[in-house]
């Protein structure tokens, strides 16, 4: 099997930390376009959602998708807001926690090294320095210094967060470095990667999204696109991301990006659903692209009644005893995001992965772009 997240070229694009981070929308009505001014800025510098303006007649439909544009209640695949988020029981959750000293990663004598793996990084590049810094994978320089380790992104590298080009980079060199010391660093697909992919190849083209007219470049700044990283992404970006793998087994573990069984619909086989991805892309169809983002935005398969079976489900098809994504922060399955109405609501407080739906399924987007936490833990968790 090809890894389409192998080894990227050496080279590092500076850190942008001092300009203002244009508006982002966790959610947003699909059919109104951003307007009246801009509230203060919230967490981490980045400004809050603005303010929209409802089509007459429309009011807010529960289930709108806060990352594609075109699914509304009564719309097959559709992922809630926050609005309409059902709290879960917290009796089945393990809370892992995750240590704050930095100590260098222990080497084995013989055979591969530890397996780690990172959460969604949405942009916030000095987050995640310090995350690999504090797990010893990477030294004060920013570079690679676990040896024979073995590190895995499960995607989602841009948008929302202020520097996305710069954590492609990083992770790019990364890839290099780990590779020369005998360890590996690799990545998977996010929807965000198929996002911004299709924001710089269709542009405004309208696309079929099942419930009106979509575009890949509306859906994108609906969903945090960043100006900034499109004025500074080159063909090696592109070319980096429409390589990238959707799923891998490592350890026993299978890692995707997103909580969701549309897997299946691209094969049997890891191979074979990487292999559809890649090809899908190198197509270049605008509808195909959109079909295939919109499935990656699927989210929350795996979580009450029924969850466990979804995940058994992936496991039978494609191997391994536990699944690992992320995708959905862990604040939205626990059901700790506070209403946007209330400004005295505290933040969600993530200390290590969600593992759910009968110990099967291991969550770790801890919400780095809702002031959460970055994750990047070492498998397997004891449990």
């Amino acid at each position: 099997m090809t890894q389409g997240a192998g080894q990227g070229p050496e080279m590092r694009t500076p850190t942008v930390r001092d300009f203002r981070v244009p508006a982002y929308v966790h959610e947003a009505d699909p059919y109104a376009l951003p307007s009246g001014p801009y509230p203060e800025p919230g967490p981490h510098g980045q400004q809050p959602p603005p303010a929209y303006q409802m089509p007459p007649g429309e009011g807010a439909r529960p289930g709108e998708d806060i990352e594609g544009v075109e699914s509304v209640a009564g719309v097959e695949g559709y992922t809630p807001t926050q609005r309409d988020l059902p709290v879960i029981n917290r009796g089945d959750t393990l809370q892992v926690p995750v240590s704050t000293e930095a100590a260098p990663v222990s080497q084995p004598v013989d055979g591969p090294g530890p397996l780690y793996v990172v959460g969604d990084v949405h942009g916030y590049l000095d987050e995640l320095v310090a995350a690999l810094r504090e797990k010893g994978l990477i030294d004060i320089d920013g570079h690679w210094s676990a040896g024979t380790a073995r590190l895995w992104f499960l995607g989602d590298f841009t948008d929302r967060g202020p520097d996305g080009i710069g954590v492609i980079d990083l992770v790019m060199r990364l890839s290099a470095e780990a590779a020369a010391a005998g360890g590996y660093c690799k990545a998977l697909m996010g929807n965000h990667e198929l996002l911004l992919l299709g924001a710089k190849r269709f542009g405004d083209t309208p696309v079929n999204s099942g419930a009106g007219t979509a575009t890949f470049q509306a859906a994108w700044l609906l969903n945090g696109g960043q100006k900034t990283d499109m004025e500074r992404l080159e063909d090696v970006h592109l070319q980096w991301m429409a390589r990238l793998d959707a799923m891998e087994v490592a350890d026993g573990h299978l890692l995707v990006h997103s909580d969701t069984t549309a897997y299946l619909d691209y094969g049997d086989s890891i191979e074979a659903v990487n292999d559809t991805v890649r090809e899908t892309l190198t197509r270049n169809d605008a509808d195909e692209c959109w079909d295939l983002f919109r499935k990656f935005t699927k989210r929350f398969a795996f979580r009450d009644d029924g969850g466990a079976q979804a995940v058994r489900e992936l496991l039978d098809m494609y191997g391994g005893s536990r699944i690992v994504h992320g995708h959905s922060p862990i604040p939205y399955l626990l059901g700790e995001v506070g209403s946007e109405d209330d400004d005295d609501a505290a933040g969600p407080v993530v200390e290590g992965p969600h593992v759910y739906a009968d110990g099967l399924a291991i969550a770790m987007d801890g919400g780095v772009t809702m002031a959460g936490k970055l994750l990047v833990q070492q498998l397997p968790l004891d449990s």
